[in-house]
């Protein structure tokens, strides 16, 4: 299986848990920032799995530019899922986050969403980490490898 994991952190919590997603997934995963990526050659991957920190309910304005930038139909074939990290206050779900609508445009593109949008809770804007994100990431990566586009 060929995957892609692109991420963007801005404190280095999202690339902490892009780094335990792409270590659990099999095959030859490729691991970048969004920064780094290039919209060219997803389409022959298995797997595009791209993160982002929630801000303001949606995916950075770099995570959001890199999704833009896909043409329609880019990913047809790919099976595609999105992850955000996001604060644990309550008053966030107001806004909504950014994994589900990082999968909702990789989906416009042609992409075939595997599972649930994954979603890692951070103590504060700056982190660090909820103990056992890092694990549930890891899970969560192995529960959409397994699983085949619906």
């Amino acid at each position: 299986m060929k995957t892609a994991v692109i991420y963007e952190s801005v404190y280095g919590n999202t690339r902490t848990i892009a780094e335990a997603i792409a270590g659990a997934l099999p095959g030859e995963v490729k691991l970048m920032s969004v920064s780094a990526a290039n919209v060219s050659g997803l389409a022959a991957g298995d797997l595009l799995v791209v993160g982002a920190p929630t801000y303001g309910g949606k995916p950075t304005e770099a995570t959001q530019a890199f999704l833009d930038r896909l043409s329609s139909g880019a990913l047809a074939g790919v099976r595609v899922a999105g992850f955000d990290t996001r604060l644990t206050a309550k008053w966030v779900r107001i806004f909504g986050y950014a994994g589900p609508k990082i999968e909702a445009a990789l989906k416009e593109k042609g992409g075939t969403p595997v599972g649930s949008p994954g979603g890692f809770f951070v103590k504060g804007k700056e982190g660090p980490l909820v103990e056992g994100e890092v694990e549930r990431a890891a899970a969560w990566a192995s529960e959409i490898a397994g699983k085949r586009a619906s």
